[in-house]
């Protein structure tokens, strides 16, 4: 279903449940879960993707509940459980929050609000407010400039006006969850540039908040190769989304739900 309305209507949001994506977060989940609001702090579900540390322990001693995967299947492997599972218990809003302590949970009432009041569909947590700002809070000079080219880019070939696309924070409706199809997404990192896209590409409305920039050495941090192979990746995902409004080509990631689910069966 596409949403073209530009009305802002107050929407109703009763439950609230706020997914923690996992793999060897012992050092900064306790830390993460401890920012959460605490109206949202007892709707928290950590979804474990076989981390080789204490992380399941330590969230079910912090009364998290948590569910572990059989295998590891990856990062967007690992979104999707979280989000079937938000639809599953009834949520009216998901937050997804990495929790390597590196964004803030206390900015999840403002989140929740902006969703509330109808002013956005998607609300993503953006650290990058100045560059003396991001750098200073430690994020590495290289992540920096990849971070702004790539958002550059993507923000002219979606036509949005995103201030951080590659971040671990992000508030969506339950109709964004229903609509998205997120199953035939990457089961690897450019999930998140595949599912902004496919917001776009439906018609959601997508605002950011600030957040802090936290690099440090417990937080987690994928490499330079896997930095680049993402990269690319999510430059492809904006030439698909290109393509397929263009009508050259007929992307999986942008069919309707309904489309994918009867394919198949």
């Amino acid at each position: 279903m596409r949403i073209d309305t530009l009305d802002v209507h107050e929407r109703p949001i009763r439950k609230v449940l706020i997914v923690m994506p996992a793999y060897n977060a012992e050092q900064t989940v306790e830390r993460t879960w401890r920012d959460i609001p605490k109206q949202f702090a007892s709707d928290v579900l950590l979804v474990d993707d076989v981390s080789r540390d204490g992380t399941v322990s330590k969230a079910r001693a912090l009364g998290i509940d948590v569910i572990v995967h059989e295998k590891n299947g990856g990062y967007g492997a690992n979104q999707k459980t979280c989000y079937r599972e938000a639809l599953k218990r009834g949520a009216d809003a998901v937050v997804m929050l990495h929790p390597d302590y590196q964004y803030d949970g206390r900015v999840i009432d403002a989140m929740i609000t902006f969703l509330r009041l109808g002013i956005c569909d998607v609300v993503l947590g953006s650290r990058i407010r100045t560059r003396r700002e991001a750098l200073a809070g430690g994020m590495p000079w290289w992540k920096y400039l990849a971070n702004r080219l790539l958002t550059f880019g993507e923000n002219v070939c979606l036509g949005q006006n995103i201030g951080d696309a590659h971040t671990g924070m992000r508030a969506y409706t339950r109709e964004v969850l229903e609509t998205v199809p997120f199953e035939d997404n990457s089961d690897n990192f450019v999930f998140d540039s595949q599912f902004i896209a496919q917001c776009v590409h439906f018609g959601f409305r997508i605002g950011d908040v600030p957040v802090p920039t936290r690099y440090f050495s417990e937080a987690s941090s994928i490499d330079f190769s896997r930095s680049m192979r993402y990269g690319w990746h999510t430059v492809w995902t904006m030439l698909q989304f290109l393509a397929h409004r263009a009508g050259l080509m007929r992307s999986r990631l942008f069919r309707t739900k309904a489309a994918a689910e009867t394919r198949t069966q």
